[in-house]
């Protein structure tokens, strides 16, 4: 029988509960947003990961173990993206690592604990390892679940929180028929194994209240090619001075959905693509609806050919920008609707999608 959301609630660890566990060595399960796949992960802060840790995930979890670390991590040990990996939301795996010495076929519990300690050492170094292997590196994003609410970034966020190396080992879930265990059987499978269950978008919460990504730094009158008298925001990113800018038609009412299109700028679909500009079709609906935020997102990615919708861009960002110009409920010009991972965190709320054509 499936549990009632707040039947869940009681079941759930908060934010500070996790990090304690992560601070104290422990185990625990992440879980993204009830509203999209609920999949969960075992994570433990890689520092204290053993052995035995990775044969639990192994046995229990079932899924591709990896080693989430942030970007500094990363490129001081030159690990390169797998491929072209050029989509916003992709988990971002590095090639496959193994330590050069001190191990023996490199998938034995042991040797991959062995392995994780070794790349995450205050002093490692790109000859300590070599590839492949059979570690899995992610990069986390700049920013953590901010900006973008997956495992690897919840990974990372919660060892650098409790007073650890950025860095998490992570593991997702399956049930025992291969099919991904959902909350209604991550709840059950924390307590038989007595683990502590948590949310992302709790975590994303925490450090909403905690700490901010971004912040407005211009506010203009700005006549645009699609309509007069609107005003202008900028706002920096805090993290990597990237500007983003919100174009506000008319007056955002809390009492009312604002109609809003959250774009990722990208010069030449923009700007060369022979099919309809998503963009002038936002602004041709929020101009016709009197009112409404255009937020452009400024991506160092913008090359990408991909449309724009099929990207489905990260809201973390985004979310913050809407939250500090007042937006609460939204209706999302999108021809790709569906849940967006935790925007609840924000306080945010779509209640109603509109195609761009």
């Amino acid at each position: 029988m499936l549990k009632s959301i707040s039947q869940q609630q009681k079941d759930l660890a908060s934010a500070e509960e996790i990090i304690e566990e992560a601070r104290n060595g422990r185990m625990f399960i992440l879980v993204d947003d009830e509203d999209r796949e609920n999949e969960g992960d075992l994570i433990i802060p890689a520092q204290m990961v053993t052995p035995e840790s990775i044969a639990f995930m192994a046995r229990e979890g079932r899924g591709l173990i990896c080693l989430a670390m942030d970007g500094i991590m990363i490129d001081r040990l030159n690990l390169p993206l797998m491929g072209q990996q050029q989509e916003r939301m992709q988990t971002a795996f590095t090639v496959s690592i193994e330590a050069r010495e001190g191990v023996t076929t490199g998938i034995s519990a042991a040797d991959r604990a062995y392995t994780i300690q070794k790349a995450i050492a205050p002093d490692s170094r790109p000859e300590d390892i070599v590839t492949p292997g059979h570690v899995f590196p992610l990069r986390a994003r700049n920013g953590g679940v901010l900006v973008r609410a997956g495992h690897t970034e919840a990974a990372v966020d919660v060892s650098r929180m409790a007073g650890l190396r950025p860095a998490g080992v992570i593991c997702e879930i399956m049930k025992d028929d291969g099919t991904m265990a959902r909350l209604d059987d991550l709840i059950p499978y924390a307590k038989r194994h007595d683990l502590k269950i948590g949310t992302i978008e709790d975590l994303i919460s925490f450090r909403r209240r905690t700490e901010k990504v971004v912040e407005q730094t211009s506010v203009i009158d700005f006549d645009s090619k699609w309509v007069a008298n609107t005003k202008l925001h900028t706002y920096r990113n805090i993290i990597d001075g990237t500007e983003h800018l919100a174009l506000v038609v008319g007056k955002i009412l809390t009492d009312e959905p604002v109609m809003v299109r959250v774009h990722v700028e990208n010069t030449i679909h923009d700007l060369l693509s022979p099919d309809e500009n998503a963009l002038d079709n936002a602004m041709k609906q929020i101009v016709e609806r009197g009112s409404g935020v255009l937020i452009l997102i400024r991506d160092h990615n913008s090359s990408n050919l991909m449309s724009q919708d099929n990207r489905r861009p990260e809201y973390g960002i985004g979310s913050q920008i809407l939250a500090d110009l007042g937006v609460k409920n939204m209706i999302t010009l999108t021809n790709n609707p569906g849940p967006i991972i935790g925007i609840d965190a924000y306080n945010l709320k779509i209640v109603g999608f509109k195609s761009i054509g």
